[in-house]
């Protein structure tokens, strides 16, 4: 073998060598959240998740779903998911779930995280799953228009126990009403069928059964964190909830 083949068959040798020895560079997480909040509370109560992801470099937005309908609500999740520069993790929780369940199947979404969240199969309405394994709270009530709210004599201990008395407070008193119609339209397509999925559960969580959130989060492969926390788990547990979220945005880089 000449001089010059045999460096050549050297360096390739080599190559390969370091190659095999040598990990391949992780792909770089996803930048864009998209935060869905839920009903009976707006997207304000998510500043503390918010800070915590701008600080790590990631791009978040809050969604201020109308409530009128899952409809509209999906269209509202959609259009900001418009905006996104790239891919995104989409964000639910409690009846957010249920948007990002639809709005989840957008080209852009890479991964979805379901917060204390509703986590629907097809034709399954949010009615019809909170009735099957049924909450703690016995405090939504409806106007005459048909709209819902948690009575605000019971809303800290039933929507926000681990949250400062004076916040609940105000929480209850500046709750979003969500339409009747909403929680009773069925789910199409769930996205979490062809998307990665993760899912928090709050274990004190008295709004949504924490039973019933287990048995979506199971028969949907997602994978699982299990946080002691109220419902508002995104106020009183925001570093636990951030952490999930970074989470699904390095599993879901390409």
């Amino acid at each position: 073998m000449a001089l010059s083949q045999l460096s050549l068959s050297l360096a390739g040798t080599v190559l390969f060598a370091l190659a095999a020895v040598v990990p391949a560079r992780a792909a770089d997480p996803v930048k864009n959240v998209v935060i869905v909040h839920g009903a009976l509370a707006d997207g304000s109560g998510w500043r503390k998740v918010h800070d915590l992801l701008i600080a790590k470099g990631f791009n978040v937005t809050i969604v201020q779903p109308p409530m009128t309908t899952l409809e509209a609500d999906v269209t509202a999740a959609r259009r900001i998911l418009d905006l996104q520069d790239g891919p995104s993790v989409l964000v639910g929780h409690s009846y957010g779930g249920m948007i990002i369940t639809e709005a989840g199947n957008a080209e852009n979404v890479a991964g979805l995280v379901y917060i204390s969240a509703f986590q629907p199969d097809a034709g399954e309405t949010l009615l019809n799953l909170a009735g099957q394994t049924p909450p703690a709270t016995t405090g939504i009530k409806a106007t005459a228009d048909g709209f819902l709210y948690l009575d605000p004599a019971v809303y800290a201990a039933d929507f926000a126990a681990d949250v400062p008395a004076a916040e609940a407070k105000f929480m209850a008193n500046s709750q979003v009403f969500p339409s009747k119609v909403a929680f009773d339209t069925k789910i199409k397509q769930p996205a979490w069928k062809t998307k990665k999925s993760w899912a928090l559960i709050a274990t004190d969580d008295r709004a949504i059964n924490p039973e019933l959130m287990r048995m979506m989060a199971n028969r949907a492969g997602s994978s699982t964190v299990e946080v002691e926390g109220s419902h508002a788990v995104f106020m009183s547990q925001p570093q636990a909830v951030a952490d999930l979220i970074e989470k699904a945005s390095q599993a879901s880089a390409k």
